[in-house]
């Protein structure tokens, strides 16, 4: 351990987060290097799980007595979203504190969270620990929770089993032990260019790509209508949504391709293939036919962007009621976003959610968090120093 090892409060912490632009478009190299450069100062050794090419990294690190079981891993990811269109009343990476709030990217999604808890690793280890904390920060879990994957192969599973991940997603600090599964994909139709005076000549991959829209959105209507039986999630539904569409060349040319992108976040009861199966067989059986009498060549092929796990209840396991205690709650609760607490789970590690900040602020522009918030997140980390204290 250096003579004088850095501290930092949480705010100032969380100020230095949100300074790294970690789009994630962009590296996370610079943050990473900061977190293993303040860790090191306390005498803590970290592991880095690169991506392919190197531009983005994972970070784990472990505090305290890393051969016991039952230590606790503290889960958070680097990236945030774009900011791109957005009309932000300042530097989206520079913490401006107005009327009791904290404004940045990422304040609440999620860099507060991390923050607080690297601000706590002088309490931890001047206390001592009897039982392992160990911080799992991964890359791109805005695209598909890539970065956690390799990490979980790679390092977590080679752990001694813990008690508990707590992912510090913002859930206002209550208690999450199921949140839905996101099933993203994309929809390419390839037709027959035209000129536009000759349509029968032509297949529009626009006009076919609408009607295999209308069908999801019809889909989405019947979700809606079947609703959730158990009662706990907003919306009550899996929801079905069209994220983006492209195609066309110009006014006067019958389109050749369209694509379209779309997901499901699906109630941990659905059938995951319900969706896409029936959407193939309605291209199979209705629109193919159609495009191939004038065009045997047309194509609607549908590919999975990315898939990430349902988190399903485990109620009553001792991680679970440990992580109520230290956030002072009596229940837990279900969420609609998706998070790495499923990728987790299936590699039989316990897991809930739990972090500062609200959902309804995330990705928007001045993204914001509650000092109270923060406040809240500090005294969960009291308890937790309490908990595993030598």
């Amino acid at each position: 351990m250096s003579d004088t090892p850095l501290r930092y409060t949480a705010r100032e912490m969380i100020e230095k987060l949100i300074s790294f632009d970690t789009v994630s478009r962009h590296s996370n190299l610079e943050l990473i290097a900061f977190v293993e450069n303040y860790l090191a100062g306390w005498g803590i050794a970290s592991r880095r799980v690169t991506n392919e090419d190197g531009t983005k990294a994972s970070l784990f690190a472990t505090l305290g007595p890393a051969e016991k079981p039952g230590g606790i891993v503290l889960s958070g990811h680097t990236d945030v979203v774009p900011v791109d269109g957005q009309d932000w009343s300042g530097d989206p990476f520079k913490v401006v504190e107005r009327e009791g709030r904290l404004y940045g990217r990422g304040t609440c999604d999620m860099k507060s969270f991390i923050a607080i808890a690297l601000a706590f690793v002088p309490d931890f280890l001047e206390r001592g620990l009897k039982l392992p904390i160990h911080f799992a920060l991964s890359y791109d879990e805005e695209v598909g929770c890539l970065g956690v994957r390799p990490m979980i192969d790679e390092v977590i599973r080679a752990l001694p089993r813990p008690e508990i991940v707590i992912v510090g997603e913002p859930t206002e600090m209550k208690v999450v032990n199921a949140h839905k599964s996101i099933h993203a994909f994309e929809t390419k139709v390839t037709g027959l260019e035209a000129h536009s005076s000759a349509t029968d000549k032509g297949v529009s991959a626009i006009i076919y790509a609408a009607e295999l829209i209308h069908f999801l959105a019809d889909i989405g209507e019947e979700m809606k209508e079947r609703g959730d039986p158990s009662g706990k999630f907003d919306p009550p539904f899996t929801s079905v949504q069209i994220a983006t569409i492209k195609g066309g060349t110009a006014i006067n040319i019958v389109p050749r391709r369209c694509s379209f992108e779309w997901e499901f976040r699906s109630l941990p009861t659905q059938d995951a293939e319900e969706i896409p199966r029936r959407l193939k067989a309605f291209a199979e059986e209705e629109l193919l036919p159609r495009m191939h009498k004038v065009f045997p060549g047309a194509m609607i092929e549908t590919k999975a962007h990315h898939i990430v796990p349902p988190l399903i209840p485990e109620d009553g396991a001792p991680g679970e009621s440990l992580v109520l205690q230290l956030a002072e709650r009596n229940s837990t609760e279900a969420v609609s976003f998706g998070t790495e607490a499923g990728l987790f789970q299936l590699a039989d590690i316990p897991a809930v959610v739990c972090g500062p900040g609200s959902i309804a602020q995330a990705h928007k522009p001045d993204e914001f968090i509650e000092l109270e918030q923060v406040k809240a997140c500090e005294r969960f980390f009291r308890k937790l120093v309490d908990h595993v204290a030598a």
